[in-house]
């Protein structure tokens, strides 16, 4: 039903003005037809019992929910908010009385613009949000009451943890989080009887879209194994090696962690000094060859690199002992060796994108201390090697909370990647969340193919060694950025890393925060070239140089606070490519013979390899 085909809701004022019976403020539906509602409200039911079993599955089975653990931390947050402000019974009523003047003026709004007069909305959206774009939020007295009143709760209750005192600032932290978390899930937008524009498509189909959605539904809680596996792209349009991940090349190593990737050149000679990228585990390698107009890794061949990349196995109890030094001597070093072998350079530049950068970073302090010189340059992608400023990633952390992920991880060996790919949405829920759950479970649509998401959700498991090393030390001790984190009995100081360092950071990352990766600068000891992309943690890095979206910042040495650093640094329009090209050609520009993949050695078959086509 079009915005022609229903009647638009008089004023109560009007209507009672004019001696009228009061009608409906919602507005006029034409009359369902029964029969048909009755068939499909039948098959919700059905489907709702599909969507209950499979939830209810993990119980039957003796597995605990893992949302238990993150509602036990949420409720025990709140706690201490609520122990505080009952400890000041003053301040308390203060802020009682906010919220109800809050409700007051609303109410006096309304009333006066059902009496046809002028009032100035109490509350409005934030610009850029997108959840009320919908007419019938303004125009409709009742929908926007409910807008209103939800803007009001939601912000009182933000304001209610930033003046809670006498909390330590994690605590103060986790608080702001989980009702960030709350008023997003409770958003009046996420539910039929409240959000006009659904209201309108389950009048128009009959409830057919609410049991479409609740079979996808009960399919992706199948899926999850008892958890909502979101449903955020079409999985069944893509295809690993087929239209994701295409570049050419041959994988030329494998172990028990990696398979290495060389690629194919396409130009006829290629700089001497190759090129090794190591993504993050976390993740699947082919961000940066999503497809060939957006592949970062196609874009460096093109520029007369020879390209190796890491593909990190997908691993499971099999690897549950591997530790975050196995991962530097298994994957860097061994990655490395592969390279000098197919190559025949010893000399390598080497990219890390993000934990990646953060494992390259801890490769090269440890590099420092064996005087291992192999490594002449390198390039961080939004990588944090200093934890301070990690952003909303580290709710997560603290001691209580990792002697949770540890129990877990240490009873199967692995850290499930649904866990991180959570964790993740969670940080933005109204762009990652909720905008999938009203099209796709309330609406009845089925996503659009979009290889970002595909990617996205292709998650990765972590063995569990290795995660519980990473969690600590950076995230909940910093050792890195204190010169305290040891690998292979060798104390690390990033001060002993003199060689140059193009660091990237993206202006609206969430995972790795612009002032994070920015005070990061500080921990090198040699030059480092800070570069602020526009966007965030993934479009920041994936903005092709031939069709570009953001700009980039380069400015003078990452120094003092980032926002003076901005002020003074140069903006250019679209992408940074050129840019680190240039800079990549200034390190060592002699140029060679174009490389075969392997060389004289045997190939272990065709990219992406196999590794990376393992699911979780």
């Amino acid at each position: 039903m079009d915005r022609a085909e229903y009647r638009r809701p008089r004023w109560i004022g009007d209507v009672m003005d004019k001696g009228e019976k009061v009608e409906s403020v919602l507005p006029l539906m034409p009359p369902p037809e029964l029969e048909e509602l009755a068939s499909n409200t039948a098959r919700l039911m059905e489907e709702m019992g599909k969507a209950t079993a499979a939830s209810l599955k993990p119980l039957e089975e003796g597995r605990t929910p893992a949302q238990n653990e993150e509602v036990g931390d949420l409720v025990k947050t709140f706690g201490t908010i609520a122990e505080h402000w009952v400890q000041d019974p003053q301040k308390l009523v203060l802020a009682q009385t906010s919220l109800t003047k809050g409700f007051l003026d609303l109410w006096t709004g309304t009333l006066k613009r059902m009496n046809g007069e002028d009032a100035a909305p109490v509350a409005e959206p934030d610009r850029g949000d997108k959840r009320f774009k919908d007419q019938e939020w303004s125009d409709n007295p009742v929908f926007d009451f409910i807008k209103q009143a939800y803007l009001i709760t939601s912000r009182w209750a933000e304001d209610l943890v930033e003046h809670t005192d006498g909390i330590d600032d994690h605590t103060r932290h986790k608080a702001q989080f989980y009702v960030r978390q709350l008023s997003s899930a409770l958003a009046p937008t996420n539910f039929v009887a409240t959000n006009p524009e659904l209201l309108r498509e389950t009048f128009k189909q009959k409830g057919e879209n609410l049991v479409r959605g609740m079979k996808m539904l009960a399919e992706d809680i199948e899926a999850g194994k008892g958890t909502l596996k979101l449903r955020q792209s079409d999985s069944s349009k893509f295809a690993v090696g087929v239209n994701v991940a295409m570049s050419p090349g041959k994988v030329v190593f494998r172990n028990d962690l990696i398979e290495l990737i060389q690629y194919a050149p396409t130009t006829e000679t290629v700089f001497k000094r190759p090129l090794l990228i190591v993504p993050p585990w976390i993740n699947k390698f082919y961000i940066l060859d999503l497809n060939p107009e957006k592949s970062f890794i196609r874009w460096a061949v093109a520029q007369g690199l020879t390209v190796y990349c890491i593909s990190w196995v997908n691993p499971d109890e099999r690897q549950a002992q591997k530790s975050f030094e196995d991962y530097v001597r298994e994957g860097v070093f061994a990655a490395l060796d592969a390279v000098e072998a197919t190559s025949g350079e010893k000399e390598v530049t080497a990219i890390g994108y993000c934990v990646g950068g953060t494992l390259l970073s801890v490769a090269l302090a440890y590099m420092a201390q064996l005087g291992d010189e192999r490594i002449t340059s390198a390039t961080l992608f939004t990588t944090q090697v200093d934890f301070t400023h990690a952003g909303d990633l580290k709710v997560f952390v603290d001691e209580e909370q990792i002697r949770q992920v540890e129990d877990k991880m240490y009873a199967r060996g692995y850290l499930e990647g649904s866990s991180m790919a959570s964790a993740f949405n969670m940080l933005r829920p109204n762009d990652l969340i909720w905008p999938y759950v009203i099209s796709v479970y309330l609406k009845g649509e089925a996503p659009f193919p979009f290889d970002l998401l595909y990617w996205n959700a292709d998650s990765t498991r972590m063995p569990a060694a290795n995660h519980s090393f990473y969690l600590r030390n950076c995230y909940l001790e910093n050792k890195l950025s204190k010169g305290e984190m040891v690998i292979g009995g060798k104390t690390l100081d990033l001060k002993k890393v003199k060689i140059p360092i193009y660091n990237l950071a993206a202006r609206e990352d969430h995972i790795a925060p612009a002032k994070s990766v920015f005070l990061g600068c500080s921990r090198f000891g040699g030059p480092v070239e800070y570069v602020l992309a526009g966007s965030g943690h993934i479009a920041g890095v994936v903005n092709p140089a031939d069709k570009p979206k953001y700009q980039f910042w380069t400015g003078g040495k990452p120094e003092g606070e980032l926002s003076d650093w901005i002020a003074g640094a140069k903006e250019t329009p679209g992408s940074w490519w050129p840019h680190w090209i240039r800079w990549i050609e200034a390190q060592a520009p002699e140029k060679v013979k174009a490389r075969k993949p392997g060389g004289r050695r045997k190939t272990l078959g065709d990219a992406p390899g196999e590794y990376v086509r393992v699911r979780s």
